[in-house]
């Protein structure tokens, strides 16, 4: 797999290399118009923009998340008019420490494509470096034919999960706050807490003050220090919606502790079942 950061001075070099696609993210759960007024006013020359709710969502049924997946041909001809070929590099970035950027980054490795990375820093630290932004449309890009080789291995489905309350042989690391966690706060789900057995790590955990990802070996410690022997392969990635739970994921690859797995539904999936259990409090 290709390193999945990619540094602001990298992305400034390769600005006008035909073979790199920037990607704006740009999203807020709240305001769902943030991300595509937000690219409208400045975005990094060249890039691209893509919706969290009309690019990386697919049809919601009310009981299946926030953010479910699309369908994979529309997530193929998403990538196909964006001129993905497999030799493009792709490099990701939001104003919200790769808290969006990430989803783009894992929906494109689980569709096949290694040549992909989050923007270190985002757009925060692409502005604080004084680096060229513009409000200008980008040039059409030739059109792909891009083809999804799925790897099932890096997702699991709710119905994993429940049979897993009994056994334990998954461990659940959920990316939401300290508080959501806890069930002390719920801005946007109607239930609030926690899957019974999961473990906390917010994802602001994994950002330095400036926006850029802690070191590797930083990183490393602190998810071993949480996981325990607990290998890479037996995480489960949870958060709100199966977004900020990527930005763990961006973390623990970075940390060189790849193989974890997500769950896209997440608390918005689990909690729309009554019958699911609900855990609250500080402990799994």
């Amino acid at each position: 797999m290709a390193s999945p950061l990619v540094s602001c001075t990298e992305l400034e070099a390769h600005l006008a290399d035909p073979s790199w696609l920037v990607l704006d993210c740009q999203h807020d759960l709240m305001n769902h118009a943030f991300g595509r007024e937000s690219y409208a006013r400045e975005h990094i020359p060249g890039a691209h923009f893509v919706s969290m709710e009309d690019d990386m969502a697919g049809r919601k049924t009310g009981t299946n998340g926030r953010h479910p997946l699309p369908a994979v041909a529309d997530l193929e001809a998403l990538f196909s008019r964006l001129g993905v070929t497999s030799g493009t590099q792709v490099v990701c970035y939001d104003s919200a420490n790769n808290n969006y950027a990430g989803r783009v980054w894992w929906t494109l490795r689980w569709l096949g494509h290694d040549h992909v990375a989050v923007l270190d820093g985002g757009l925060g630290k692409w502005r604080a470096d004084a680096r060229p932004t513009t409000a200008n449309p980008p040039a059409a890009r030739p059109a792909s034919q891009f083809v999804a080789r799925l790897r099932d291995g890096m997702r699991v489905e709710v119905s994993t999960l429940v049979e897993n309350l009994g056994s334990r042989s998954l461990t659940v690391l959920d990316a939401r706050t300290a508080e959501r966690y806890a069930g002390l706060a719920e801005p946007i789900d109607p239930v609030a807490g926690h899957i019974p057995g999961a473990l906390s790590r917010p994802w602001q955990q994994n950002i330095l003050p400036d926006g850029t990802y802690k070191s590797a070996a930083v990183l490393a410690a602190e998810y071993r220090a949480l996981l325990g022997s607990t290998p890479a392969s037996s995480l489960v990635h949870q958060c709100g919606s199966g977004v900020s739970a990527c930005q763990n994921l961006v973390a623990m690859e970075i940390a060189g502790l790849a193989g974890s797995r997500l769950y896209i539904g997440s608390w918005s999936e689990w909690c729309a079942d009554p019958s699911r259990p609900v855990a609250t409090g500080p402990n799994p």
